[in-house]
């Protein structure tokens, strides 16, 4: 891909599972990236990944729309999850899933309408979630990125090195992790709607 198409992709969530994997790919694909994380420890990482480390936490609703601003990015990228490293605690970190969703995604969206609204992505589930805050949250984030002109990424669940399915393939809808990583740099550039990325 030429560097003509090069644009300016804000990642929010940059240093989670598929953040690091989209980092180098989408350098690759001749982007500049701007990898958003809340960890001081993590910003090493970025930078060796090819990222723009960029300090910030997604309820900082000021300071966000500050470090969107300051980026000046072409496209918003929100790979955002609050999950736990043990899958066996999900339904307890459901709120907090549930919360960077709804309130995490309106902050990167009014981010977006103050810095020349670029066009955002965001990811969500190619699953029915049982009904509680989690559903709610991405029924939620679907509509006010949709509202936006934005595009949905509806991953399968995802298996692979650093994945909760690291040594089992789990049931359809799945995608495995790199390939996720391959689709979603690929529909950068997609109209607005859902997009399953399932294997």
């Amino acid at each position: 891909m030429s560097s003509t198409n090069s644009q300016r992709v804000f990642l929010a969530g940059a240093s989670g599972v598929i953040g690091q994997r989209l980092i180098p790919r989408l350098v690759r694909a001749g982007h500049i990236v701007g990898g958003m994380t809340r960890s001081t420890d993590k910003t090493e990482l970025l930078s060796r990944l090819g990222a723009e480390p960029i300090l910030c936490d997604v309820f900082d609703r000021e300071r966000l729309i500050q470090a969107v601003r300051d980026f000046a990015p072409d496209m918003i990228l929100n790979e955002l999850t609050d999950l736990p490293d043990d899958v066996e605690s999900i339904g307890a970190h459901a709120e907090l899933n549930a919360r960077i969703r709804t309130e995490g995604n309106q902050n990167l969206i009014e981010a977006a309408r103050q810095s020349g609204s670029p066009k955002i992505l965001a990811q969500t589930v190619a699953w029915q979630l049982p009904d509680g805050p989690d559903a709610l949250a991405v029924a939620e984030l679907e509509r006010s990125v949709l509202a936006e002109g934005g595009v949905v990424l509806s991953y399968g669940q995802f298996y692979g090195p650093g994945t909760y399915n690291e040594h089992q393939i789990p049931e359809d809808p799945r995608i495995q992790i790199d390939r996720a990583a391959e689709r979603t740099v690929e529909l950068l550039n997609e109209p607005s709607g859902v997009i399953v990325i399932t294997d």
